[in-house]
This record gives C-alpha cells, sequence and structure tokens, in this order.
C-alpha cells in the first residue's frame, strides 16, 4: 500500500507537473499532496470512528455515501429517502438490518449517528441543516446550501453557534488541479487577472435531468404530502419529485446545480469574496418537457476591485443541447496568458505583449504621406530594439492529476479530518453561501429581467 502511494506521489512531482524549472513544481507542492494522502495511512482508533446518516439517497445520495464510506473509520448508521424504492435499494445494498426511515428527523434523533448527508432536493437543505445542527450533528450538505438567499444568514449563525463542522458539497474546491491553479494564479504567472469565462454544457437526456422514473411512482410512494411540507401545495407531479431540479418550486435549475460549481471554483482559485453585479438570460432550447427553469443559460458578473484580486468579469454559461458533446472549464484570463481548469488538470498558455508599442502593419502608419512615414520609421528605429519589438515568449505548463485521483474522495476526507482534528474546512457555510448567492441571483435576474446588485462583504442584496 505505501509503495503505490509513493509511486503516486512521485507521479505528481514528475509525470504530473510538465513544466519548465520553475517553483511551481517543487517539493513543497510534493509534500501538500503527500500529506493529503497519507491521512489514508494514519491508524483509525475506535474513537475515530465516525458514523453517518444519510438524508436523500437518490443519484448524488448513492455517489456521496459510496464516496464517503471509502475514508477510513467512516461507518454507515442510515438512510432516509421518501420513495419507498430507494428504502429497498439501501437494505438490498446494505443489508435488511440497516436502519431506514422516510423521516429526516428519525435519523437525527438517534445518538449514535454522528454527521448527515444531506442530499435532498434543494428546497429542503436549508430547512434540515438547521435540524441538524440543533441535533448537535456535523453536516455535509450538497450545493446549492440553500434555496433562497434570505436562507443563508440562518444557517451560518446556527454553522457558528453549534460548534459543529459544515461543509457545502462542491468538491472542486478540494481538487489538486485547483489548488495548483491557484497557486499560479497568485504567483502572477499569468499576468494581472482581467476575466474568467466558465462554461457547464452537457448533452444527453440525463445530463438534462431527465432521470428514469419508476413505474411505482405515486402520491403515497414518493410520501408525496411530506415532500411538499416546505413548499407551496402542489398536486402530485412525478416529474417534480424525480426530475426536481428543472422545477423552480422545488429546484434552483442550472443555476444552482452548474453554475454554482463554476462559481465555487472560481472563489477558490482567486480568494474572491463574489460579484457585485449579475445579469443573466435563459432560454428553452430542445428539453421542452415541462421545465420552467431554462435549458440554456448564460450570466455576466463583475466583481470589483479588492484586497483579494482585481476587478474582474465573469461570463457563465450552460448549455444542455451542446454540440460539443459537452465540456467543462474554467477559463482564468490574464494580462500575459491564460489558465484553463478542465476538471482536475490544467493548462497554462502565454502571450505576452512586447516592450515596445505597435507600429506599422494594421495601422495608420501607411495613411501618411511617405515623408512622413520615413520620418516616424527612422524615430521608431531609434528608441526601440529588435529585441524590445518581439514578444517574450514562456512555455506552457501542464498538470494533470494522477491516473484514480478523485476530488470527490479529497472533498470528503476533509469534512471527515475536520470533525476529528478541529481544523476548517474547505467550503464553510460561509464559502457556501458566497458561492451560493450569486448562482441563486442568476435566476432572479433571470426571471425578473433586470441586473442583480449584491455586496460581497456583507453578503447582502442592495
Amino acid at each position: 500500500m505505501k509503495n503505490s502511494r509513493r509511486k503516486f506521489l512521485q507521479q505528481i512531482g514528475a509525470t504530473s507537473l510538465a513544466t519548465v524549472a520553475s517553483p511551481f513544481a517543487s517539493f513543497a507542492n510534493q509534500e501538500k499532496a503527500e500529506e493529503r494522502i497519507l491521512r489514508y495511512e494514519r491508524p483509525i482508533s475506535a474513537n475515530d470512528k465516525i458514523r453517518i446518516g444519510v438524508i436523500g439517497y437518490g443519484v448524488q445520495g448513492h455517489f456521496d455515501l459510496d464516496t464517503a464510506l471509502k475514508v477510513p473509520g467512516v461507518e454507515l448508521a442510515g438512510i432516509c429517502d421518501l420513495y419507498t424504492g430507494r428504502i429497498e435499494n439501501a437494505k438490498e445494498k446494505y443489508g435488511k438490518d440497516l436502519f431506514t426511515t422516510r423521516n429526516y428527523k428519525d435519523l437525527l434523533d438517534k445518538p449514535d449517528i454522528d454527521a448527515v448527508l444531506i442530499c435532498t432536493t434543494d428546497v429542503w437543505h436549508a430547512r434540515i441543516t438547521l435540524d441538524a445542527l440543533a441535533k448537535g450533528k456535523h453536516v455535509y450538505c450538497e450545493k446549492p446550501m440553500i434555496y433562497k438567499i434570505k436562507e443563508g444568514y440562518p444557517v451560518i449563525e446556527a454553522a457558528k453557534k453549534s460548534g459543529k463542522v459544515v461543509q457545502v458539497g462542491s468538491q472542486r474546491v478540494s481538487s489538486i488541479g485547483s489548488a495548483k491553479a491557484k497557486e499560479l494564479l497568485a504567483a502572477g504567472e499569468i499576468g494581472k487577472l482581467n476575466m474568467v469565462n466558465a462554461v457547464y454544457d452537457r448533452q444527453s437526456s440525463i445530463g438534462a435531468w431527465e432521470y428514469t422514473i419508476p413505474k411505482d411512482a405515486d402520491a403515497m410512494t414518493t410520501d408525496w404530502n411530506r415532500f411538499i411540507e416546505v413548499t407551496e401545495k402542489m398536486a402530485f407531479d412525478a416529474k417534480k419529485f424525480f426530475w426536481w431540479r428543472a422545477f423552480k418550486e422545488v429546484g434552483t435549475g442550472v443555476a444552482g446545480d452548474l453554475f454554482i460549481h463554476l462559481l465555487s471554483g472560481t472563489h477558490f482559485m482567486t480568494n474572491s469574496k463574489g460579484p457585485e453585479s449579475i445579469y443573466s438570460t435563459g432560454q428553452f432550447s430542445y428539453w421542452k418537457d415541462g421545465r420552467n427553469l431554462p435549458d440554456v443559460m448564460s450570466g455576466v458578473m463583475q466583481y470589483p476591485d479588492s484586497p483579494e484580486h482585481p476587478a474582474f468579469q465573469m461570463t457563465l454559461q450552460v448549455n444542455f443541447i451542446s454540440g460539443t458533446g459537452g465540456q467543462e472549464v474554467i477559463r482564468l484570463i490574464g494580462s500575459e496568458g491564460i489558465i484553463d481548469v478542465k476538471g482536475n488538470s490544467i493548462t497554462v498558455k502565454h502571450s505576452l505583449m512586447p516592450e515596445a508599442p505597435g507600429f506599422g502593419g494594421y495601422d495608420s502608419l501607411f495613411t501618411f504621406s511617405k515623408s512622413m512615414q520615413d520620418e516616424m520609421q527612422k524615430e521608431y528605429n531609434a528608441r526601440w530594439t529588435p529585441e524590445q519589438r518581439k514578444r517574450k515568449t514562456k512555455e506552457d505548463i501542464v498538470f494533470k492529476a494522477p491516473d484514480g485521483y478523485s476530488d470527490h474522495l479529497d472533498h470528503f476526507t476533509n469534512f471527515f479530518d475536520a470533525i476529528r482534528t478541529g481544523k476548517k474546512v474547505v467550503e464553510d457555510a460561509e464559502f457556501g453561501f458566497r458561492a451560493a448567492a450569486p448562482a441563486l441571483a442568476c435566476n432572479e435576474s433571470y426571471f425578473k429581467k433586470k441586473i442583480v446588485k449584491w455586496d460581497p462583504i456583507n453578503m447582502k442584496l442592495k
């Protein structure tokens, strides 16, 4: 086991960092990676055991639980879901003796549960988080942390008062690729940041949330009355239960699902507190299946000059019928190059302006008289050397995470380490709110057709 991990670390240092000789391929970075990996080798005592409950055992609930159980010392103590078929699925997977319930408060009442994973529809996130903290449970809450902006402040306060760990589930902020991009940006590798282009496109029915609906779906098998306890009363609708991301009554659409990934990653890499103006527009291009949240959406945000970063503009894009076949990239654009962040891998390309100003070519010079052209050419040649007129070059940088690396696993490891050691998590309630509020403001902008003003310091709508 140790030998394989050593090989993993050697890959990080040798293979994964294909760079020129620079401080970015440093042993310090290897040590950071090593510290992360070697956590898994630390012996887990009985006191280190963490027993978890899962609230919402749908697609993400399955993924989150599978990953959480890969962290040594983590044990499953119970699962809650409203749909009877998922309760059956849980018992088939973990045994008939597993504690299951359709009421999440039953899980919170269990004294043997230390932490809960909240993987429900967006509309339930804040309510369950508050209830879990009140019961003394640590919380891992899927993004967005909240369904409405006003819910953020009570969650932040409850997290502070409880003394419990709260981590929001945008795993990219735990990625070694994002950490590398953050380091390179801070070191000035691409000059002064001025723009971020962030894209998360898909091209499939599943990607557009048209999940398979079970044949036995009805108001009883889904516990529909409990499902709508935090919403306005609605007649049973299987789509709203199983395709909930597409409906504003219970979900937050592409903004809450995918814009927030792009925002979380950007905020982590730039140390940003958030934008000051937000505008969004969208349309229904292809998935006209009853949804009331668009399948193509774009946003533009202006980030102010701050101690953390220079002013920059951010564009956001989600296209659910993209002819690209799907893509996810955050492009950090600076005055001297770009950093492309694609999942856990990054590419840095440089473009440096020459010291001398432009002269000739596609220029007004040729429109002057011949004598004026000659005179000005002579003056230019005398002032600027041929070397000063050339663009300087820097080699590209490529960073690829080792095969088998999982930022999702790193994110959960950070969460459980925080519970065990008391260290700060990478995405606490405040960070989660700073990402969620601009994302949710995109929906407000879309529906109200207006620019939303946001105070990133005090985290308030203006």
